[in-house]
């Protein structure tokens, strides 16, 4: 942020970008990568970012605010709660790891729009960048189609490890999931930007139709 609370642009990166944010498992990092290739697009994904070069940065914020330097237990974070404290938690924490994604994409220069896709990129955050509603869309899984992802993507139905209970735990997360898509869907209907529900009825090719003919005017 700037002095003045603007935001620090310096080669025009942020304001040309396009956004795709939304629930778990709904397919945005695939419909990203097809738009990639359809139209030589930059694709910047968060979850990558914000699970492995965020990490030094997430220590760091906790020794400033006086926590632990180390992780919390897998117990504390999976087993020993609720499903509504985790979601309300993720959903505290994604201001502070915006900002480190803006970090990223602000050095970036293109002469291209750069995709920016992610849980993590919330309607709210992304909106004072937005110039146009249609520079963003929000991608929600259908209750259906999160259960046909948990029964067919290995990622999606891997089971948290290293817990006392596996079976609560990954009740918990999938739970979790669902809050924290819910509140996207809240933030993206508030501010007037699209949200496309997935529920398995078209292929990956097909959604990136969809989501290729809402950001057309940017891409051509």
């Amino acid at each position: 942020m700037t002095s003045d609370g603007g935001i620090v642009d310096p080669f025009g990166t942020l304001k040309q970008a396009l956004w795709i944010c939304g629930g778990q498992w709904a397919g945005k990092s695939t419909v990203a990568r097809l738009l990639a290739h359809r139209h030589g697009i930059t694709v910047y994904h968060y979850d990558f970012h914000d699970a492995r070069a965020h990490q030094d940065r997430r220590v760091a914020r906790r020794v400033r605010d006086g926590l632990p330097a180390a992780d919390p237990e897998p117990d504390t974070v999976w087993v020993d709660t609720t499903p509504e404290r985790m979601a309300a938690g993720t959903i505290a924490g994604f201001p502070a790891r915006f900002e480190w994604a803006l970090d990223d994409l602000r050095a970036l220069v293109s002469g291209r729009p750069i995709l920016a896709e992610g849980w993590g990129l919330r309607p709210e955050l992304v909106a004072p960048l937005l110039d146009s509603p249609r520079r963003m869309i929000v991608m929600v899984p259908t209750d259906d189609f999160r259960e046909h992802q948990l029964r067919v993507l290995p990622r999606a139905a891997a089971v948290v490890q290293r817990v006392s209970d596996p079976e609560r735990a990954q009740h918990n997360r999938i739970e979790r999931d669902r809050l924290v898509a819910e509140d996207a869907v809240r933030g993206a209907e508030e501010l007037g930007i699209r949200v496309l529900w997935i529920d398995g009825s078209q292929d990956a090719e097909a959604v990136a139709d969809v989501v290729e003919e809402h950001f057309d005017p940017y891409l051509t």
